[in-house]
């Protein structure tokens, strides 16, 4: 196969993922070695970017997809949202955030640490495929919860690990050292 089939081959299935798809599976597919897709994804990428494309092609979540270029944003969202916004409530995002610092965790410890209850909370953030479960904690049987890929995605964060450090966003307060033990333990 040509690499201009590659590349051809690669866009195709690209065009169609609704989640961001690894190169070994791409390889697989296309019957090529995971070395030569993810060069030919690598410069495809570049040259995408450098033909100021309206669209890129991004490694995000541990897989490649095709997404709109940021910088037509606001035209893009005037056109899928046509002034309609499903948005977190603020509760959700503070439940968020300390699933996503925390994770794996119970219902029980994200209630504590916010100190209430967030049941409903949890549904609508499990409903919108931002938070699954994770297993079970071995002391108390909880249900543990976790961020889901589609959570990174929409971040566009490869991984925990790429979540910016908290300390910075802390106020400057007494005790702070407790709340920030509370928050890593």
């Amino acid at each position: 196969m040509s690499k201009e089939d590659v590349k051809r081959s690669i866009e195709a299935i690209l065009m169609v993922v609704d989640e961001p798809l690894p190169e070994v599976v791409l390889a697989q597919i296309i019957e090529v070695p995971t070395e030569e897709v993810s060069a030919i994804l690598e410069e495809m990428a570049q040259s995408f970017e450098s033909e100021r494309r309206g669209f890129q092609l991004r490694h995000i979540a541990g897989g490649w997809r095709f997404y709109s270029h940021p910088d037509l944003a606001p035209l893009v969202e005037k056109f899928v949202l046509d002034g309609q916004q499903s948005r977190l409530t603020q509760a959700a995002l503070e439940t968020l955030a300390v699933i996503a610092y925390r994770q794996p965790i119970s219902r029980a410890r994200v209630s504590a640490i916010r100190g209430v209850n967030v049941e409903a909370v949890m549904k609508t953030l499990v409903t919108r495929g931002l938070v699954e479960e994770a297993g079970t904690e071995h002391e108390t049987s909880a249900t543990l919860y976790r961020t889901t890929s589609y959570f990174f995605e929409k971040l566009g964060l490869n991984n925990q690990s790429d979540l910016p450090a908290l300390a910075p966003f802390l106020p400057d307060v007494d005790g702070l050292d407790e709340v920030l033990a509370t928050l890593t333990d």
